[in-house]
């Protein structure tokens, strides 16, 4: 019987920058919520705030975020939103995770 070969699956096409715990967290979330502000982003991926600032800053300086800051009241605020780039390398993300489990059944 000879088992017909398995399809490759290109690992180094992983994002690396996405494919981090708190950083892919973070990407999910605003793919679907649009904008959000510093302390809503922490609560939802439950880090502290030095640790989500250093995911962030890391999302940022790649240009797959962009941060604006403003005034709410007399606080200082926040707001992320994923960039155009940052939604282009999320949607290549995405597809190189269904490929790998598609080539994993």
């Amino acid at each position: 019987m000879t088992d017909s070969p398995k399809p490759t699956f290109e690992f180094d096409l992983i994002d690396d920058l996405i494919h981090s715990r708190v950083r892919l967290a973070t990407m999910a979330y605003l793919s679907g919520a649009g904008t959000a502000d510093f302390n809503a982003i922490k609560a939802v991926v439950k880090a502290t705030d030095g640790n989500i600032s250093v995911h962030l800053r890391k999302l940022e300086d790649a240009g797959y975020l962009i941060s604006v800051k403003q005034f709410s009241g007399r606080k200082p605020q926040t707001l992320y939103s994923i960039s155009d780039t940052g939604r282009s390398a999320w949607q290549r993300y995405l597809k190189h995770m269904s490929d790998l489990l598609d080539n994993h059944e």
